[in-house]
């Protein structure tokens, strides 16, 4: 008998395993009918109690197998439900729904036009008649419900009472469940197979109740089990799986930078910069305009925002480990003006080629790393990253908050459970020691240092260091001298409200390191799963960039982005100086804007006059068929010494509307963030224009993440 206990119970451990193997992670999109992204739709696993949310962009991420049945719910829609098939992409439109809820009863002062006798309501009555609400739209009198592009106080839908005042955002109801007084984001993210009943209070039947800020009404819904009753807010918060938005990012910390200006290659021949494969700013900027609020100017990096997004580069077919690729075109927004983008495409090595990893994930555990969108899925996104591990991949595990700690001792890659577990048992509390989790990081990456490996600290924080040395130049000092040991940097920032982008920033900057904004759960699949091979994996360290335009054909030239990533021209053959990585796979992209030669320009310096003793022509020499002379410094990631790689640009243009997809896409990346940062070297900053470009260079977009691009521009419309 207990023989056949222990076969019963080896059988069920079998199927479990057998069943945790054959899950994977289905991820997609879920809009209306009008393909407006919809946040706060719940997504379960029919007969499990497994569920996920969409976030502000409509996307969700969930662990099934095949043959699960996914629920898609949303108040006011149908119930639609999908199969899990071969994909592990399932995108979802969703109907406006025309069901009937238990009950809605409008109450008021004043003469009801229902099948009810006339009388005055000064309270709300609850009535078991069903009645056909359509969500209260139409079916209500007075009652007006439409779609809230970009709101942060209500993502989904903004809901009015017709009254005195217009319908508008500002003249919202107030919204009362199970007695709680609740927001507008929360209300709409209430399950509406929870809802029991819905009344609605209007004119002095809302004030008398519940004072002057019931003037537009008071929508009361009961649960079926009261399961919001005596909640609070930050509970209420939890419950709904709300991550906190702040009206205005006032603790929030940027760089701030001037606009690079219009050089004349007389008096300033050579351009030089660090590549930049960070893509931060732009995962920032989406986060502001997906909640509705001001992109702060500082916030906006072009060169990010246009190496956010992927471009179709040829693979390096030498010894280098990148490609190059020119291409000149017109400049969209400068009618008279030219556009130089310079393409690098990293080399794709095989993940069973590439190194053995030693990471250490330093994690910030204070007090202000509570919020849902912090710690919480901070550990998501890091459970991420261990799926892609190797048994000869190994991670350790060191928190800091008041002061630093070693929680997980270097793990074999293999042991995923024993690393997952590590990170659940994580807790936010107290304050922010940085530096001292910085300096315990470094030293247990060098401790098990990997000769020829991939070294690494992975640092996940929202930044605000306050304990010990946590000014920038604290930092920045920190890092420069960590960077010595060859352990290399990826920073990921979290949170809203109290970010500090400058410091992580810097650290990335100057700690042979990337940076990542992980604003949700898909973002996190995408840096940490999708392109962990480029994230993780440098195959090459300090790669700089100095190019030479021919003044017999540039008249003026200004590199777009890069301010923070400029390099003196002596800085280029100095091996001492630090400079960006490259990862495998990876591409980067530049922008130059070119004014010819013979153009007249309203952004032009007044030109020096001609030098008696200096000449910066050789006018012996003919390059007309020559735009400019680009190379390229670069060291092996265990390397100390770079190797140059030199490229002529033919003076070769093409019109736009013949210019590659690339072209057209980057520039209107560029473009935005241009008209972001409410740039004076402009002349048409037309979002209609910007959208049409962009649609004209989509293509290669199996992720979405250029249409995604392309709503982002249409919501700021609605802004400006």
């Amino acid at each position: 008998m207990k023989s056949l206990k222990l076969i019963s119970s080896a059988i069920a451990m079998l199927i479990c395993f057998v069943t945790m193997a054959q899950e994977r992670t289905i991820t997609g999109t879920v809009t209306d009918e009008s393909s407006i992204a919809l946040p706060g739709v719940q997504i379960t696993i029919k007969g499990t109690k497994k569920y996920a949310q969409t976030d502000f962009d409509g996307k969700y991420s969930i662990q099934a197998q095949k043959g699960d049945a996914l629920v898609f719910s949303y108040i006011g829609m149908d119930t639609q439900t999908f199969y899990v098939q071969s994909s592990n992409i399932i995108n979802v439109r969703l109907k406006n729904s025309h069901t009937k809820l238990q009950e809605v009863v409008v109450v008021g002062y004043g003469t009801s036009n229902s099948e009810y006798e006339d009388r005055s309501y000064a309270r709300a009555e609850r009535k078991r008649e069903k009645k056909d609400a359509q969500a209260l739209k139409g079916k209500v009198a007075g009652v007006q419900i439409q779609n809230n592009l970009g709101n942060a106080a209500s993502p989904i839908r903004t809901i009015a009472i017709r009254g005195t005042a217009s319908i508008s955002s500002q003249n919202e109801p107030m919204y009362i469940v199970d007695g709680v007084k609740v927001k507008a984001n929360q209300m709409a993210k209430i399950n509406p197979n929870d809802i029991d009943n819905v009344s609605v209070l209007k004119d002095q039947a809302a004030t008398s109740i519940y004072g002057s800020k019931a003037s537009n009404g008071v929508v009361i819904i009961s649960t079926k089990n009261e399961i919001y009753k005596n909640l609070s807010e930050k509970e209420l918060d939890k419950k709904l799986n709300i991550m906190p938005i702040p009206t205005e990012p006032t603790q929030e910390d940027y760089n701030s930078f001037v606009e690079n200006a219009f050089e004349s290659p007389k008096t300033a021949p050579l351009s030089t910069f660090s590549i930049d494969v960070d893509n931060a700013s732009y995962t920032n900027i989406r986060r502001f305009l997906n909640n509705g609020q001001q992109v702060p100017k500082d916030a906006v990096r072009v060169e990010e925002m246009v190496n956010f997004f992927k471009y179709t580069y040829p693979q390096p077919k030498n010894e280098h480990p990148f490609s190059i690729n020119t291409e000149v075109s017109d400049s969209p927004w400068n009618s008279n003006n030219k556009i130089l983008k310079i393409g690098l495409q990293g080399k794709n090595i095989p993940t069973e080629d590439l190194p053995a990893s030693n990471l250490v994930f330093l994690i910030d555990v204070s007090g202000s790393m509570e919020d849902m969108n912090k710690l919480p899925l901070l550990k998501q996104s890091l459970k991420i990253l261990v799926n892609e591990l190797r048994p000869k991949d190994k991670v350790a595990i060191v928190v800091y908050a008041g002061a630093a700690g070693m929680v997980l001792p270097p793990t074999s890659g293999d042991e995923k459970k024993t690393i997952i577990n590590a990170l659940d048992n994580l807790q936010a509390g107290g304050s922010t020691a940085g530096g001292a989790g910085i300096e315990l990081a470094y030293k247990i990456a060098t401790e098990n240092f990997i000769k020829s490996g991939n070294n690494r600290v992975i640092l996940a924080t929202d930044g605000d260091f306050n304990v010990g040395s946590s000014s920038n130049s604290d930092m920045e000092k920190l890092i420069e001298e960590k960077r010595k040991t060859g352990v290399f940097l990826t920073c990921l920032g979290y949170g809203m409200g109290n970010y500090k982008d400058s410091k992580m920033e810097i650290l990335a900057d100057k700690g042979n390191g990337n940076y990542a904004y992980i604003d949700n759960i898909q973002e996190a699949n995408r840096f940490l799963g999708k392109e962990f091979k480029g994230s993780m994996f440098a195959i090459a360290k300090d790669v700089k960039i100095q190019i030479e335009f021919n003044p017999k054909q540039v008249q003026a030239y200004r590199l777009i982005g890069y301010e923070n990533r400029k390099l003196r021209p002596e800085d280029f053959k100095n091996d001492a100086i630090d400079a960006g990585e490259l990862g495998s796979n990876h591409t980067v992209t530049a922008l130059y804007e070119i004014i010819p030669t013979g153009v007249k320009s309203d952004y032009l310096a007044e030109q020096p006059d001609a030098l008696k003793y200096t000449k910066t022509e050789n006018s012996s020499t003919n390059y007309s068929n020559e735009l400019a002379t680009i190379k390229f410094r670069y060291k092996k990631p265990d390397g100390d010494k770079s190797i140059e790689m030199v490229q002529v640009i033919e003076n070769k243009s093409v019109i736009l509307e013949k210019a590659s997809d690339d072209m057209k896409f980057s520039s209107a990346v560029a473009w935005f963030g241009l008209k972001l940062r409410d740039s004076k070297l402009i002349a048409d900053k037309s979002s209609k224009e910007i959208i049409k470009l962009a649609k004209q260079g989509n293509s290669n977009d199996g992720e979405g993440y250029k249409a995604e691009f392309i709503r982002l521009v249409e919501t700021s419309k609605l802004h400006n």
